[in-house]
């Protein structure tokens, strides 16, 4: 049953960090899901704390995530409804079907937003890379949580290597 387990859980951490790289999947929750997977396991004492921990530094990278590209808008530049309008893209990008929409989404949103709010063009375009940027910025942040959760998934591995092998 272990196996089984320590299975699911690499299978998870693996997709963790492709969905940090794949803007489709969520990459730190299912990373998170990994190392819940990896408690859940017979053998392996439950240790609330470092689950605990771990989720709320998932739950406030997933927010960033959402957050970071309205902060890029207002960096370059941009105003309150270039932000709202990176924000809706986002969202909007996320479930929308068309590829790369998520990475397009932020980037549309902000343009729209700034010429709604009677913006020139230049200055809308301005706003629009820093949305674009900030979605990068919040991609690496993703991804290298969800490398350290991997580690963390690793070295735990490692303690319960007898149960694994």
């Amino acid at each position: 049953m272990d196996i089984i387990f320590f299975s699911i859980a690499a299978f998870f951490m693996l997709l963790g960090i492709l969905g940090s790289i794949l803007p489709v999947l969520p990459g730190v929750p299912l990373s998170w899901a990994g190392l819940l997977l990896f408690y859940l396991a017979p053998s392996v004492p439950v240790n609330y704390w470092f689950l605990g921990i771990s989720l709320a530094f998932a739950i406030l990278v997933y927010v960033l995530q959402l957050i970071i590209p309205a902060i890029g808008t207002k960096r370059f530049g941009g105003t309150k409804a270039g932000m709202i309008g990176a924000t809706i893209g986002l969202i909007a990008g996320i479930f929308t079907p068309a590829p790369f929409a998520i990475l397009i989404g932020p980037f549309v949103g902000a343009f729209i937003g700034e010429m709604i709010n009677k913006t020139d063009s230049k200055s809308a375009l301005k706003a629009a890379f820093g949305s674009f940027i900030g979605f990068l910025a919040s991609s690496f942040m993703e991804f290298m949580v969800s490398l350290v959760f991997l580690t963390l998934f690793l070295f735990k591995c490692w303690d319960y290597r007898e149960l694994i092998f």
